[in-house]
């Protein structure tokens, strides 16, 4: 996207993909944005954007979005420093903030949850609690990867929140042990940068159907749970260019009638 934004999105279009989510606009103003998805005939279902955006910006950011069409915003991620040693009211203020703001524009907040969101606080998991603190106003964009990494299953923890998200990530990963601590550079478990185990645990990112996940099972729960949309994310592709590694879910998705 760096490099080639319209082409990547014309190559991403050509794969068989109607519906982009963006993490970074690399320039590009919402206009610009919204004349390549017309043009491409995509269209822009969701974002992710952190909240400290918003409550920097307030309006200003609130309207990219509303240009260039998103009607979900995720939170991408918030260490999980943001809700130990007393953090947690703090930061549910600030999301309730970024909500609220959010919603009056007609954009739904959602939060998409890393593995470490499945450590307990208080008998309960953190994330269950961020969403039981924000009933309506923030909707879990699953990240299925990340679920089933915690040692949870997809389809149950799906089963449990059914009717209330609207946006699901399908992620296939490979590993030798679940739960093994933090495997992406992105955060650690005390929430700091950090490459974590990658090379201990043999994990990996993989195109969609060529892991470890049961996405027949994932996507029947989507169905039962009126998921709007299904987001393919792979965070690396160390064994093929990206963009074949999208392709190459595209099919796999095909091969499952989606």
């Amino acid at each position: 996207m760096e490099k080639d934004f319209y082409g990547t999105l014309k190559a991403v279009k050509e794969a068989g993909y109607d519906y982009v989510e963006f993490a970074g606009y690399f320039g590009k103003s919402a206009q610009e944005v919204k004349a390549i998805l017309d043009e491409l005939g995509l269209v822009c279902c969701s974002v992710h954007q952190g909240p400290d955006l918003f409550l920097e910006k307030g309006q200003e950011a609130v309207d990219y979005l509303k240009v260039i069409g998103a009607k979900y915003c995720a939170i991408p991620w918030y260490g999980v420093e943001n809700y130990l040693d007393g953090n947690f009211d703090a930061t549910i203020e600030k999301f309730r903030k970024v909500g609220e703001l959010l919603a009056a524009n007609g954009i739904q907040l959602t939060y998409h949850n890393h593995d470490f969101e499945f450590r307990y606080l208080d008998g309960e998991f953190i994330l269950d609690r961020i969403y039981a603190a924000l009933p309506g106003l923030i909707q879990g964009e699953v990240d299925t990867c990340w679920v089933r990494y915690a040692g949870v299953d997809p389809v149950a923890f799906l089963d449990k929140y059914s009717g209330q998200m609207k946006t699901l990530h399908l992620k296939d990963f490979v590993c030798n042990k679940l739960a093994a601590g933090p495997v992406y550079a992105l955060i650690d478990d005390s929430g700091k940068a950090g490459e974590g185990s990658k090379a201990d645990n043999g994990f990996d990112f993989r195109p969609l159907g060529m892991g470890m996940q049961d996405f027949p099972a994932i996507l029947e729960a989507a169905d039962r749970g009126d998921i709007e949309y299904v987001i393919v994310e792979q965070d690396e592709s160390r064994d093929m260019p990206a963009l074949e590694a999208a392709r190459k879910s595209r099919e796999y998705l095909r091969s499952l009638g989606q």
